[in-house]
């Protein structure tokens, strides 16, 4: 978009993880913009503030790597507004890569953070963040962490992030759908953070060769199958669930050949009438260099549905890997890479989930929704705009 973003193929090619290896000092007072004596309402929030809708329906958005700095793109926000206008979503994640490189202080961070927020804000729909790779492009600048995005993203009234649990990463934390009644847990939500990138090296080896993205961790894992096991022990039954991360799963890459090694068209033909795969796949999954174990811990609980994930910005696909579904959500945001040439934004869009207690899986039916479905301008140009204004507190503050 601006010449202040680094994209991420670019990113690729001048070096991947160790370019962006940060090195945080004291925040000083930039810290200071983000430490304030404000209500944050999510350490108080009902438990049962999601619920299904008396015909037994609830639905889920899922907004992936908006990806841009203070100065957002217009038709990002133009095709948010226009998803949520038409689906009325109940519920709305912004699955990771939410802002990204070109926010020069702790201003611009909350500037950027605040763009892709307002369209759920402005019309009192319930969300939640994931963190991706990108989040934290900006941090070496003006030393804005993910912790301190957020406790910011927690100061909005419609957000139902809480502070997460203390393992690997920001934010990890389940959210429970409850029946229309509010008498039993009818669904969960699974947002977990896959991380940045690989460290330099483990154990002196470093990853050359390998992929340079991050993966969840043993504790991250371990944490997911404890709640599960609790929230069935509270219950007395596995409640279903559909999870969130940023970065996919080595299955993802599996999936889309019925494969691990042999990656040929005949072997794609096999594997989308095996996993009755839909969609495109216009890059190579991303993945970390590192199996986390976590489609194995699902299959043992059998309560996870679904694993969506973005990152790969301009994969489409989904498809049931072995009685999961696994897919992504191509990706929101106009400001970063998209396709080739003139076909650029052709996937810019969002994925919707419909949920239904009267379907065996709760998870009745996802699909992608596109900006070409709306009559967004899909011209391959630069269409940034000025920032939203600050919420009034904010402003003050600011």
């Amino acid at each position: 978009m601006s010449s202040k973003q680094v994209n991420r193929r670019d990113f690729i090619k001048i070096g991947g993880a160790s370019t962006l290896a940060l090195t945080l000092g004291s925040l000083g007072e930039s810290s200071s913009l983000f430490n304030q004596n404000t209500t944050i309402h999510a350490d108080s929030h009902e438990e049962k503030v999601l619920r299904f809708h008396q015909n037994g329906k609830f639905k889920v958005v899922q907004f992936n790597d908006t990806q841009d700095d203070e100065r957002i793109d217009r038709r990002t926000i133009e095709l948010m507004e226009k998803v949520l206008d038409s689906e009325k979503p109940d519920f709305v994640v912004m699955n990771g890569d939410n802002i990204t490189g070109g926010c020069d202080t702790p201003l611009e961070m909350k500037q950027a953070m605040n763009n892709v927020v307002q369209p759920m804000e402005k019309r009192g729909i319930k969300w939640a963040v994931t963190f991706g790779n990108h989040d934290e492009d900006s941090t070496p600048k003006n030393g804005i962490d993910e912790e301190k995005m957020l406790e910011f993203y927690r100061s909005y009234k419609h957000n139902l992030n809480d502070k997460g649990a203390k393992v690997t990463g920001t934010g990890n934390m389940n959210l429970l759908v409850w029946d229309h009644e509010a008498k039993k847990a009818a669904f969960n939500l699974w947002l977990l953070d896959s991380g940045r990138y690989a460290p330099k090296t483990i154990a002196g080896q470093d990853f050359q060769g390998y992929p340079t993205w991050d993966w969840l961790r043993f504790d991250q894992v371990s944490w997911y199958n404890e709640t599960s096991q609790k929230i069935e022990n509270r219950f007395g039954y596995k409640v279903p669930s559909l999870m969130f991360i940023h970065i996919p799963l080595w299955e993802h890459r599996y999936m889309w050949y019925a494969s691990v090694d042999s990656r040929t068209e005949a072997d794609h033909k096999r594997a989308v009438e095996k996993h009755q795969i839909t969609g495109e796949r216009n890059e190579a999954e991303c993945p970390g260099p590192i199996n986390s174990g976590l489609f194995s811990a699902m299959q043992h609980r059998g309560d996870v549905k679904g694993v969506f994930c973005g990152h790969d910005h301009i994969n489409t696909y989904a498809g049931n890997y072995y009685g999961i579904m696994l897919g992504y959500s191509g990706n929101t945001g106009f400001g970063t890479y998209g396709l080739s040439g003139a076909d650029r934004n052709r996937l810019r869009g969002a994925r919707v989930f419909n949920l239904d207690l009267n379907h065996e899986n709760v998870l009745a039916e996802t699909h992608m929704v596109f900006a070409k479905d709306y009559g967004i301008d899909l011209t391959a140009n630069d269409q940034s705009i000025d920032p939203a204004p600050l919420p009034e507190k904010e402003a003050v503050k600011a």
